[in-house]
């Protein structure tokens, strides 16, 4: 393996001069640099960045704990945090939770053997155990979009207003029996949003009915279940709304699957946009998360908590809003 040794022994300069060089930590002549420059392409040198976090006290490295390989979301947030990160000079290391409890206790405890400087980590429905060790640690930790304790910073969508204005839209063009396909049980967001559901229901006028909130468990399958027994009720809902991407595609299933056209017989909205929510025949009426802002901004959080790990926690909202289509069945076809 490539050294400095042999980086400052090819250059004809000293491994401190290569050091600074590589780092920028001390001016060089340009015409120095230049040279050292070219030997480290020469030779294909990779600084050994573990043996210089332990003369740094920092391994330049942040972790990543989260679902994003089954939520199209996350994968949006994660693409955020990595470009934020690299922008600071750090680099991520990404596991995947699968939103299962037990895998993310075993992936964040495999995460901090590698030294971290910091950790963000959207918490699971049972994460609370894991919650309670890192708080006893002195591991910088920013939660991302659940704010599941108020001891982390944390960076999440406004789901209560969002949800309620497209509740309140339908209810505007003429719908009275709203169903919700919620999310999984024990999150902060599926809270949200189901208390964004019903106060939407709150503000046109109509009375929350429980049996027209269905739990879709954050799984197309599970939705197409769930969904299927309230269509066949005796007074089925002429409007849904999925919270949450996998459960707007199990929705779409289930209707196909029964013949029903969206939206002359159901309309049908979801809480997250996707890339392509705007070439479905019909163009998909959602409401669209900021997932770079939410990614930028819990990277940026994570950094001043390293920076200064006495200061009180934040917990930051990032803005979510209605992108009005067409599967709703109103006239506005504006792409928001």
């Amino acid at each position: 393996m490539v050294t400095i040794a042999d980086v400052a022994r090819r250059a004809g300069v000293s491994t401190a001069t290569v050091s600074h060089v590589i780092n920028g930590t001390r001016h060089v002549t340009e015409r120095t640099r230049r040279r050292v420059l070219a030997v480290v392409e020469e030779l294909d040198y990779v600084p050994n960045r573990q043996a210089r976090s332990l003369v740094r006290s920092r391994s330049q490295q942040l972790g990543v704990a989260i679902s994003a390989i089954t939520n199209l979301y996350f994968g949006a947030v994660v693409r955020a945090m990595e470009a934020a990160a690299s922008e600071g000079g750090y680099t991520l290391i990404l596991a995947d939770t699968h939103e299962d409890p037990r895998i993310e206790e075993q992936v964040v405890t495999a995460l901090r053997g590698y030294r971290l400087d910091g950790l963000l980590l959207a918490p699971s429905s049972g994460a609370q155990p894991l919650l309670d060790r890192l708080a006893r640690t002195s591991l910088p930790t920013v939660l991302v979009d659940r704010a599941a304790d108020a001891r982390f910073d944390s960076v999440c969508t406004e789901n209560v207003e969002p949800m309620a204005d497209l509740v309140a839209h339908l209810a505007e063009i003429g719908h009275r029996r709203i169903a919700m396909v919620s999310g999984m049980a024990g999150l902060t967001t599926t809270d949200e949003r189901v208390e964004g559901y019903r106060l939407g229901l709150t503000r046109a006028g109509l009375s929350a009915d429980p049996r027209l909130v269905v739990s879709g468990g954050s799984d197309a399958r599970q939705t197409y279940t769930a969904l299927a027994a309230l269509l066949d009720a005796p007074d089925p809902p002429t409007a849904v709304v999925a919270a949450q991407n996998a459960m707007v595609i199990g929705t779409m299933r289930l209707l196909r699957d029964r013949g029903l056209d969206v939206p002359d017989d159901i309309a049908l909205v979801g809480f997250d946009d996707f890339e392509w929510a705007d070439v479905f025949s019909p163009r998909l009426t959602t409401v669209a998360q900021d997932a770079e802002q939410i990614g930028s901004r819990a990277v940026e959080l994570l950094l001043d908590r390293i920076a200064d790990g006495c200061a009180p926690p934040r917990a930051v909202r990032v803005p979510a809003r209605v992108m009005h289509r067409d599967s709703c069945g109103c006239a506005n076809s504006l792409r928001g």
